[in-house]
């Protein structure tokens, strides 16, 4: 089962890898200009995809590992908690700090997900995309410890 979560996990990072390089002059226009509506809207689709692809991460390892996906009103928090223990079968996926970080992510995807895009606000949403790289290096690196370890207790 290892296996199949470490395959479905690298998966998962190259498609953020990829959202990144299909959206960088964007993101870098942000940085230099204005942004009208559609700028606005697609740099919210990044967010909610970024944050979508760690979230299909935390349930392949949920399902695959832990064998306990959870449930309820607060699921999406639960399971990023959760990605900051260990339990008998794995240590922790990510840092308490860099959760706190997604923890804002997760927030703005709830918000994409259930709003009109032209209640977007750029000024709300910039500090998130200018942090994104920074936090998406932590995040890999995160991820690609876990990866290891993984593979190790396996071998």
């Amino acid at each position: 089962m290892a296996k199949k979560v470490i395959s479905q996990v690298e998966f998962e990072i190259g498609q953020l890898e990829q959202l990144f390089v299909s959206y960088a002059n964007l993101i870098e226009r942000a940085n230099k200009t204005d942004l009208d509506l559609i700028e606005v809207t697609a740099l919210a689709s990044v967010l909610h995809s970024f944050y979508n692809g760690l979230e299909n991460i935390f349930l392949s390892i949920a399902k695959g590992i832990d064998n306990d996906v959870p449930t309820g009103a607060q699921s999406h928090r639960d399971l990023l908690t959760r990605m900051t223990q260990s339990t008998s079968d794995r240590a922790p996926v990510l840092t308490i700090e860099t959760a706190h970080q997604l923890a804002n992510y997760l927030g703005f995807r709830h918000f994409f997900h259930h709003s009109y895009s032209f209640f977007l606000d750029w000024h709300e949403m910039e500090r998130l995309i200018f942090l994104l790289p920074e936090i998406w290096v932590q995040t890999k690196a995160e991820l690609h410890l876990f990866l290891e370890r993984l593979a190790s207790l396996r071998e």
